[in-house]
């Protein structure tokens, strides 16, 4: 029995050794590719950056405006196009059957849409805009702006965290403020006339609540920071392309989940915030929590929609 329990630890040994040695192997070998990728890439951007910046050398102006504006710009109305062509169409079905709110803006009101529209460029054109030129001083005086060298992706993941957070807290009481019934009712209550939102009704707001809620929270994270004019590009891009999922009324696949800012329209009082965090801690997610929306407020990865594995419950005949 010792020979036999003896044998049998040799075996265990050996396999777990052998295991352990591949294993590391792999790791090493999958890393070190990884890493080959990475500086290969790195590179790349590198030299695309170096390029852009020699063609407006000097002309800091107009790479700011190009990477703080226009950039972003395309972004938030390349992808609420995409967005509005379901809403007024109907199609595609592969977009419009992820709807949330069932049975509205089937199809959306042309005559508000065109509403939104034009409200959210007056936004951009008349309150953002302006606006980018005394952050363009401020990101000036911190010198790293316009420099020739890109942070690195880690560094930017630091940023892309402290820009998350400080977005949601001052996201978070700014638009707890404007909630204030003598607020409400002269400004936010503008961007409370769609109960079903859309992509582009993330910026149409009144002037006022455009500056406090919208802008800076999002411009602060840089300012802060004195990020490079790339991060600032990409977080722009990034945050007017989540709010945007945020109010398009559908939850589609892979992307995250707009339930929650999508319950805020539809029940006014319940989940202000960004990412919850400050919701929950407030109090302010109770009613949520206790939803449906709750339950389907995860990133859906499958093709069947959310409505339909987790519908609502049927309402109690009167």
């Amino acid at each position: 029995q010792e020979e036999k329990l003896w044998h049998a630890m040799k075996i265990t040994a050996s396999v777990l050794g052998t295991g352990l040695l591949i294993f590391t192997a792999l790791v090493n070998s999958v890393s070190g590719y990884v890493q080959s990728i990475w500086d290969t890439l790195g590179h790349f951007w590198q030299t695309s950056w170096l390029k852009f910046y020699y063609m407006f050398e000097g002309k800091e102006w107009t790479i700011f405006l190009l990477g703080a504006a226009l950039v972003p710009g395309l972004a938030f109305w390349g992808f609420n196009g995409i967005l509005m062509v379901a809403d007024v169409t109907g199609k595609p079905t592969f977009i419009t059957r992820y709807r949330i709110q069932l049975g509205k803006n089937d199809p959306v009101d042309t005559k508000k849409l065109r509403q939104a529209i034009y409200t959210a460029l007056c936004n951009q054109f008349f309150i953002s805009l302006p606006m980018l030129v005394p952050m363009f001083y401020v990101m000036k005086w911190w010198g790293n702006t316009f420099s020739k060298e890109l942070p690195t992706f880690r560094w930017f993941l630091v940023e892309l965290s402290i820009f998350t957070l400080i977005e949601e807290i001052l996201f978070y009481y700014t638009h707890r403020f404007v909630h204030l019934p003598l607020l409400y009712k002269h400004i936010h209550k503008k961007h409370h006339e769609w109960t079903a939102p859309i992509g582009v009704v993330s910026i149409y707001a009144h002037p006022v609540e455009h500056i406090l809620s919208n802008t800076l929270p999002v411009m602060t994270g840089p300012m802060i920071m004195g990020s490079h004019i790339v991060s600032i590009a990409v977080w722009f891009s990034l945050a007017l392309i989540t709010t945007s999922i945020s109010h398009c009324g559908y939850h589609l696949p892979f992307l995250p989940s707009p339930e929650f800012h999508d319950f805020h329209h539809f029940k006014f009082n319940q989940c202000y915030g960004v990412l919850g965090v400050l919701d929950y801690l407030h109090g302010t997610d109770t009613v949520f929590r206790q939803s449906k929306a709750y339950q389907r407020h995860r990133v859906l990865l499958s093709l069947t929609p959310l409505s339909e594995s987790i519908p609502e419950a049927p309402r109690r005949a009167e």
